[in-house]
């Protein structure tokens, strides 16, 4: 039986996240939601998405297929109930679609707003990813989830004796390689992918996940819960923030309560608040209202999506949300919503054109030996066009 992760509603609550993927491509605690089914179901996925991602994330229907909404992380209680369904019955939140079982014609046509006449209600509690500070908010959760799963009955390959670990839940995959840091674990499972290199002077305090091929520099000071997704670099310090991978936080420099996607790049000495002066509740952007949210949330910090940068010293207000393949630069602080692709900072923005932003994807894909090709291009064209009505300058 294949696994379809489909989207809903939360694919536009979640942007600018989710312009450039499936809501279950998202990544909290060490694993992305469609890995974690994955693991748990043990077998393949693929994805039913917005069209002009499909191509990108191509759906594989098979004979057999059991959709589940792509916003919803798995449990123990909810594989259960999955578990139990009869083809065509549909397990179903208040508020959303959660699981189906469907044979290939009829999952063809499925649309999470579709009624099921066999309908069964799960309330019990569950982590479902509807906004973009849901992530950092859950990435405790889902670390230690992710911990478990994934180091149950295997044991952590050695590391160096230069480094100090407190307490027990440490592991390191595979060639991890750490000299001369501290990981303290009383607080957090901190787990080291493979390939990961954590230099001389480290302080971190889980959880945190250090995904494949990433590195934290010399004297990183790192605060659970955390997670730097595969083949990026931080430094500096941070605090239950949530780096997808693929991107740079290298230097010195504050980032906390935070979300930067894949591809972002920010300058040196780059810092975000999380908490306003007068402690009052933060409102991030929303855009399916065009407004600003109330998220019930003290501390929240820098929302950053794909392909976005900042230049040396910005400063980025509580509350800030960046959109998809923004370039910020300047000094003071820039409004709590750039648009996608713009280009500029608190004295005023202009459109990053589309073919300049296509160059500069190029080249930084050529620094890690991929190509821009033409279905990725197009993507970002589509979002180009998709977010044109946001760029009021």
């Amino acid at each position: 039986m294949a696994i379809i992760l489909f989207d809903d509603s939360a694919h536009y609550t979640l942007r600018p996240l989710t312009f450039t993927r499936p809501v279950a491509n998202l990544r909290l605690g060490i694993l992305t939601i469609a890995e974690k089914w994955a693991r748990h179901l043990q077998t393949d996925y693929s994805y039913l998405t917005q069209l002009y991602l499909q191509a990108k994330f191509p759906l594989q229907l098979q004979e057999q297929n059991l959709l589940i909404n792509g916003s919803v992380c798995p449990d123990e209680n909810l594989l259960e109930a999955i578990d139990r369904l009869r083809p065509g019955q549909l397990l179903y939140h208040a508020e959303y679609p959660i699981a189906v079982k469907l044979n290939q014609t009829e999952a063809a046509g499925f649309t999470p707003q579709q009624p099921f006449d066999d309908r069964v209600m799960y309330e019990l509690p569950h982590i479902s990813i509807r906004y973009p500070d849901h992530i950092f908010k859950n990435n405790d959760t889902e670390l230690r989830r992710d911990f478990a799963l994934l180091t149950k009955g295997r044991s952590s390959s050695s590391i160096s004796s230069t480094n100090t670990i407190i307490g027990s839940n440490f592991f390191a995959e595979e060639d991890a390689v750490a000299e001369c840091s501290t990981f303290n674990t009383t607080n957090g499972p901190i787990y080291l992918g493979p390939r990961t290199e954590v230099w001389e002077g480290t302080n971190i305090r889980g959880g945190l996940a250090l995904c494949h091929d990433s590195q934290i520099k010399m004297g990183t000071k790192i605060y659970g819960a955390t997670t730097v997704g595969p083949k990026s670099r931080v430094g500096g310090e941070i605090n239950n923030a949530v780096i997808w991978g693929n991107s740079n936080k290298g230097h010195e420099g504050y980032l906390g309560n935070s979300v930067v996607g894949e591809w972002c790049n920010m300058g040196a000495d780059s810092n975000n608040s999380n908490l306003k002066n007068n402690y009052a509740e933060v409102k991030l952007w929303d855009y399916t209202t065009k407004g600003f949210r109330k998220t019930g949330l003290q501390f929240c910090g820098l929302i950053m999506a794909d392909h976005a940068k900042c230049g040396i010293n910005t400063m980025f207000n509580t509350g800030t949300v960046v959109g998809v393949s923004a370039n910020v630069f300047g000094g003071g602080f820039p409004r709590n919503f750039v648009p996608d692709f713009a280009w500029g900072g608190a004295h005023g923005f202009e459109i990053y054109q589309l073919d300049k932003m296509l160059e500069t994807v190029k080249l930084v894909y050529e620094r890690k030996n991929l190509e821009l090709e033409a279905v990725e291009r197009q993507l970002l064209t589509d979002i180009f066009n998709l977010t044109q009505p946001y760029r009021v300058f």
